[in-house]
């Protein structure tokens, strides 16, 4: 029986679903992030959650990113990495996470993939923001640079108010991250890439630009062709994912735009819509991971 600790709270749904697919079958720990602590000696390293010793697990699955101070979450990240280099599986790599939860750089690994991505600006001071809002056509997106599920994302199309918001996330020292406003038909797609699978949905919403179930759209079972295939893998590989939600938009001069990817994608919106258990192949994907890790580090004590 594989030994999983999951990163989450004990009460979160994805928990619970992925215990329901475990079935007896995988022994599953719920262990809190803000626990997080790692010993260095002339022995080794350790990391643990309490009393919870990480690296007697099989596998890490990361399913919450819970905020905290810049040294805080770097920490997490070191120590996800240290217990990695250790031999542990962890899912999603600290890179990958890293990677996602920075808009700037996950849109720029994702161009660098060669895939079509909204026109972006990011700056640090109000004034070239307010050239960026001129460049981008004078109706922008600004989004937080960290975040998720749609929280802290404006559009601005007025230039006295863009001037003030720009302003005021310079006096706070924020990062003024800027795309343009991109027309579309009131959808986007989400792709769920759960290592070699892809699901997919597509999400509309008539009340808002926002797409995001949490935001009120509303779900229907999408397709998943193979062009759409090949853009969520390469997004996915683009960040280093075996599990990722990767979100485009079909624009309406026919474009396909990668919006972002999430390294901690959720999955009940979308086992309600294709009604498929995909907690079952998160469970599986899991077990692949933890194969591939152990021929790899069969390798690396075979070729030191």
């Amino acid at each position: 029986m594989m030994r999983l600790a999951v990163l989450c709270s004990p009460e979160s749904w994805y928990f619970k679903d992925l215990c329901r697919a475990a079935d007896g079958r995988y022994d599953l720990a719920p262990l809190p992030f803000r626990r997080l602590q790692s010993g260095l000696d002339n022995a080794g390293v350790s990391v643990s959650s309490g009393n919870e010793d990480l690296g007697a697990y099989d596998a890490v699955l990361v399913r919450t990113m819970p905020p905290g101070s810049l040294e805080q979450v770097v920490f997490r990240m070191d120590a996800l990495a240290a217990l990695q280099a250790e031999g542990t599986c962890v899912v999603n790599p600290p890179k990958a996470l890293e990677a996602a939860v920075d808009k700037y750089l996950a849109t720029l690994l994702l161009r660098r993939a060669g895939l079509d991505v909204p026109r972006t600006i990011a700056a640090q001071g109000a004034n070239e923001a307010m050239v960026a809002f001129s460049e981008l056509g004078g109706d922008v997106v600004i989004k937080p640079l960290f975040g998720g599920e749609g929280r802290g994302i404006t559009r601005l199309a007025d230039e006295a108010l863009a001037e003030r918001a720009f302003k005021m996330l310079e006096q706070l020292g924020g990062l003024i991250y800027l795309q343009e406003f991109v027309p579309h038909a009131g959808y986007d797609l989400r792709l769920f890439v759960v290592g070699n699978r892809v699901l997919g949905m597509r999400r509309s919403n008539d009340r808002d630009w926002r797409t995001n179930v949490s935001r009120g759209a509303t779900t229907e079972a999408l397709v998943v062709e193979d062009r759409l295939a090949e853009i969520a893998r390469r997004a996915a590989r683009a960040i280093g994912a075996p599990l990722a939600g990767v979100d485009l938009l079909p624009t309406l001069d026919g474009r396909l735009l990668a919006l972002e990817v999430n390294a901690v994608p959720g999955w009940k919106a979308l086992s309600k819509t294709l009604r498929i258990d995909v907690a079952a192949l998160v469970l599986e994907c899991l077990r692949d991971q933890v194969v591939q890790q152990s021929m790899s580090n069969k390798l690396c004590v075979a070729n030191p």
